[in-house]
Order: C-alpha cells, then sequence, then structure tokens
C-alpha cells in the first residue's frame, strides 16, 4: 500500500520537530555550567567603605549576648570552613524561552572568567569575615586624601591575603577556638573588635574603645593602670562560642601593626630600661644567667641591666630559659591575620591618619580623635627608625638576619621593607 503524499509529510515535519528538540536541547546542556547551579560566590576581597552606625540593640558587655540568634545561618556553620559565602540569587519573574537563558548563562560565564583572571592569589574570604560592607561617608568628605587612604587599605589587605594564601594556606580551613581571639577587645555600641598589639600604639586604642563605649568622656581622662589591669574592657574570648561567632561574623575588626625592628626595640627600652618589677626579676634575671659571663650577684639578684644584645640572644633562643611575651610575640600569632579576616589594617607609622580615618568610618563622635600623647615615660623620644638602628648596630650581621628571619612573616604580610641592606 503506498502512504499518501500528506501522511508522508506529517511525518517528515514530526522528524524535524524531533531532531531540532533534540539538537536545542544537546545545545543547551553542553553550554550549561555546573557551577551556575550553585549560589553565586562572593568574591574574595571585601573593602567597600561604610560607616557603621553604632548599634543599640545588642546589650553590651554581658554573657547573655552569647545566646543571640544569628541573622543568617553563617553564624551556626563551622569556622573552619573556608568556603564563601553564596548570595540567594532572586527568582525571575516570568519564565524565560531556552533561548533567552542560553544568552544570559554565556554573558555570566564570560563575566566570570573575567572575575577569575582579575582576583588577586589570596580570593577566598575566611569563614569569619563579616559580609556588612562599607559604604563610603557622605559626599563632603570624599576628597583626595579619603581616596588615597581608601586605597591603601585595600592594597594592604590584599598584600597581607596573598602572603597567607602562599604561606598559611592551611589556616583558613582550621576553626576558630578562644586562644585565637584571646589578644581581641570588644566594644558592642559601635560593633568594633580592636586586637592589641602590644607597642604599636595598643594603650590609646584601649583608650578611644572605652570613651566609644561611654565609660569616659575623654581619652585624657584615663590612668594608664585603668587602661591595662581595669576589666572595663572585655576580650572577645570570654563570650560563649555563639557570642564569639556572632561578633566575628558582624562586627567591625581592625588592628594596627607596626615596623619589627621598631616595636622590639620599643619593647626593650620600655621593660629593661626602666624599673619594673616584673620584667626584670622574671626575664632579666633568666637573660643575665644564661647570656651574660661572669654576671654580677647584684645583676643576677635584680635582674636589671640586660643589654640589647643578650636580650636578642635570648629572642633567638630555641631553648629559651623563659616563655615568648606578647611585647616581642609575631603580630600573625597574635592576632591570627590568615584566620581572622580583619577589615581594617592600620599602621603605626601613619597612626594619626589610620586612626581617624578608622574612627570616621565607624561614624565616632565628631569630637572623639585618637590621642598623641605617650603612655609612659612621656620624657624619653618615641622610637623611630634611627634610634631603632642605633640597637641593631650592636649586633653582628649574622644576628641581624636572624631576627629579621624571625619576625619574616610580618615584614611580608604588612609589607614593611628590609631595614637593613646586607639583609637577604
Amino acid at each position: 500500500m503506498t502512504p499518501r503524499p500528506g501522511t508522508m509529510r506529517l511525518a517528515c515535519m514530526f522528524s524535524s520537530i524531533l531532531l531540532f528538540g533534540a539538537a536545542g536541547l544537546l545545545l543547551f546542556i553542553s553550554l550549561q555550567d555546573p557551577t551556575e547551579l550553585a549560589p553565586q560566590q562572593a568574591p574574595g576581597i571585601k573593602f567597600n567603605i561604610r560607616p557603621r552606625q553604632p548599634h543599640h540593640d545588642v546589650p553590651p558587655g554581658g554573657s547573655q549576648d552569647g545566646d543571640l540568634k544569628a541573622p543568617t545561618e553563617r553564624i551556626t556553620r563551622d569556622l573552619s570552613s573556608g568556603a564563601p559565602r553564596g548570595r540567594n540569587l532572586p527568582a525571575p519573574d516570568q519564565p524565560q524561552s531556552p533561548l533567552q537563558r542560553g544568552t544570559r548563562l554565556r554573558l555570566r560565564q564570560r563575566r566570570r572568567r573575567l572575575l577569575i583572571k582579575k582576583m588577586p592569589a589570596a580570593a577566598t574570604i575566611p569563614a569569619n569575615s563579616s559580609d556588612v560592607p562599607f559604604i563610603r561617608p557622605g559626599p563632603g568628605t570624599l576628597d583626595g586624601r579619603w581616596v588615597s587612604l581608601h586605597r591603601s587599605q585595600q592594597e594592604r589587605k590584599r598584600v597581607m591575603q596573598e602572603a597567607c594564601a602562599k604561606y598559611r594556606a592551611s589556616s583558613s580551613r582550621r576553626a576558630v577556638t578562644p586562644r585565637h581571639v584571646s589578644r581581641i577587645f570588644v566594644e558592642d555600641r559601635h560593633r568594633v573588635l580592636y586586637c592589641e598589639v602590644p607597642k604599636a600604639g595598643c594603650s590609646n586604642w584601649k583608650r578611644v574603645l572605652m570613651v566609644l563605649a561611654g565609660l569616659a568622656s575623654s581619652t585624657a581622662d584615663i590612668q594608664h593602670n585603668t587602661v591595662h589591669y581595669g576589666s572595663a574592657l572585655k576580650r572577645l574570648d570570654t563570650f560563649d562560642r555563639q557570642g564569639i561567632l556572632h561578633r566575628l561574623s558582624t562586627y567591625t575588626k581592625m588592628l594596627f601593626v607596626r615596623e619589627p625592628f621598631e616595636r622590639l626595640v620599643s619593647a626593650f627600652r620600655d621593660k629593661f630600661e626602666h624599673p619594673n618589677s616584673y620584667y626584670h626579676p622574671v626575664f632579666g634575671k633568666a637573660i643575665l644567667a644564661r647570656y651574660r659571663a661572669n654576671a654580677s650577684r647584684e645583676a643576677l639578684r635584680t635582674g636589671s641591666g640586660v643589654r640589647f644584645p643578650e636580650f636578642v640572644q635570648y629572642l633567638l633562643d630555641v631553648h629559651r630559659p623563659v616563655g615568648m611575651d606578647i611585647h616581642w610575640d609575631h603580630v600573625s600569632r597574635l592576632c591570627s591575620p590568615c584566620l581572622i579576616d580583619y577589615d581594617f589594617v592600620g599602621k603605626f607609622e601613619s597612626m594619626e591618619d589610620d586612626a581617624n580615618f578608622f574612627l570616621s568610618l565607624i561614624r565616632a563622635p565628631r569630637n572623639l580623635t585618637f590621642p598623641r600623647f605617650k603612655d609612659r615615660h612621656s620624657q624619653e623620644a618615641r622610637t623611630t627608625a634611627r634610634i631603632a638602628r642605633q640597637y641593631f648596630a650592636q649586633l653582628s650581621a649574622l644576628q641581624r638576619q636572624r631576627t629579621y628571619d624571625f619576625y619574616y612573616m610580618d615584614y611580608l604580610m604588612f609589607n614593611y621593607s628590609k631595614p637593613f641592606a646586607d639583609l637577604y
């Protein structure tokens, strides 16, 4: 029986439709990127500046803060995860044709490839980074100086993250423990976390935090002993795990650093060249007994008179007679910057600009500025690069090199240049 011409045409049309549909489906599948099925990932480096409004919905202090429910699910997950947080993409209002979806897909893939090419090596946000972004202050403050400070912050974070990615790759996968946050002070009213680096302006920063918290009206009114031996400011490790996670994820985290050799000399001058009821008997006695030949009985009794080369011998000794101290420990150990994603990195060398820039970002009271006075031994000149070189001139070239090696990660992470030309 011969098929009718109409039947043949219908069969041909049906076959063509099937072939076209199959080809379209194969094309769509080939264009589909499996990563599109996952939420879009946030870019790695975060520093879009936004001054933070003071928040009064969190009661300052108090262990009850630890029971607060986190605003998003990121608080409940383990901090050991280094994956960036996803964003919830809104669903389209109307269904789209396969052709439209394919076009949008190709555009997204192209943007992703461009983003990856431009992305620095340290492009992963640590799990504890706060996702509340900064924004710029009002138009009246957008001058060249502000832009320069903003760019400086971006560069400091880039250098720090690249150093972490290269040398401390495993740090981002570790969980934050109370030990990691033991040097971090909390100011709840303005939602600030400050990691204390001794000999880098920490006394005056604590004064500023106390004024921000409403515990004092002026930084000039706060005595040294109140700053260091009082309990006005809480440390982050005094909160329970939920309180720690909540603050790490939502507060502005900042630290200030200093050129390592200058910081070391500053610590030595403060602790060993002036009477001290703790460092002389605890560290001085042990250093003199180990490193000074024929030490006098009086020196061994008091621990006074330690010389800088003897102090450096102690610092570099793998079998130290006494342990490490926070005043000369590495910043990378004190503040764990490869584990905790700091929003702001200031430097002692540009303290006034950096500090007051930070205060403007968090919208601190306008009459609050970073204090200029020297906290201890006010009649003595601050330790400068010139003074530090005078102390290091007492050392051999090998001792200088070993000291530089000791602080190498701090030099690298915070982009300080070599202090001596013969260092390698």
